[in-house]
C-alpha cells in the first residue's frame, strides 16, 4: 500500500465511522459534499488541501516513520 493510499484509507474510514453526516463534514470543512461522497466511494481521489481539511477536522496528525536526522539535507 502505497502512503497515498494509506492517507486515503485512513480519512476514507475517518469519513465512515463519524457521527456526522457528510453534509455536516462538508459544512464544517468547506469540501463539496459531492466531493466527499465520490471520495468515500472510492470514484475520486482528493486534493492535498481537502485532505489536510479533513485530517484537522478529524484531528489526525501525520507522524514521520523515520526521524528528521535520518532526511537528506535541503
Amino acid at each position: 500500500m502505497t502512503p497515498k493510499n494509506k492517507l486515503e484509507a485512513t480519512l476514507r474510514k475517518a469519513i465512515e465511522r463519524s457521527e456526522a453526516s457528510r453534509y455536516a463534514i462538508s459544512q464544517a470543512t468547506g469540501i463539496p459534499q459531492s466531493a466527499l461522497s465520490r471520495f468515500v466511494s472510492g470514484e475520486r481521489s482528493i486534493s492535498l488541501d481537502y485532505a489536510d481539511k479533513l485530517a484537522n477536522y478529524f484531528g489526525l496528525e501525520l507522524k514521520p516513520k523515520i526521524s528528521q536526522q535520518d532526511l537528506p539535507p535541503g
